[in-house]
């Protein structure tokens, strides 16, 4: 096992602040050892920390990280059902996103059509004067 990390180190690894780490553990995503004031935080906070910033970057919340990270068991044979809600939960959010891809393409079209129409009717006024 790897010496602990202290919160300057996991936080200055992953580019992220100490405040972010606590509020990580806040949520249950972190547990570190508490020696007096100071958090330790051992390899498997390390690689919690990733996979929560991994899931983060993918738009899952935090509740949804936490529930796909703790579903792992490094004493079972196979992580098909952390496997099955993983695919579930990335499945949701492509096809929110894709939701959200078209609400912005026909908002950008209605925007092209306004500005367009705004254009020509300053074109017009012009050709007038």
């Amino acid at each position: 096992m790897s010496a602990p990390y202290t919160i300057s180190q996991l936080a200055g690894e992953f580019g992220v602040t100490p405040r972010t780490l606590r509020f990580y553990e806040s949520h249950g995503l972190l547990a570190p050892e508490r020696v007096g004031t100071r958090r330790l935080y051992a390899e498997r906070d390390r690689v919690r920390l990733r996979l929560t910033l991994r899931g983060k970057r993918i738009g899952f919340s935090l509740a949804e990280i936490r529930e796909i990270i703790d579903m792992y068991d490094p004493d079972r044979e196979t992580q098909d059902d952390q496997l099955r809600l993983l695919l579930q939960r990335i499945r949701g959010h492509r096809q929110a996103l894709l939701e959200r891809q078209a609400d912005l393409t026909a908002t950008l079209a209605a925007m092209d059509d306004i500005e367009s129409r705004c254009l020509e009717q300053l074109s017009g006024k012009h050709q007038q004067a």
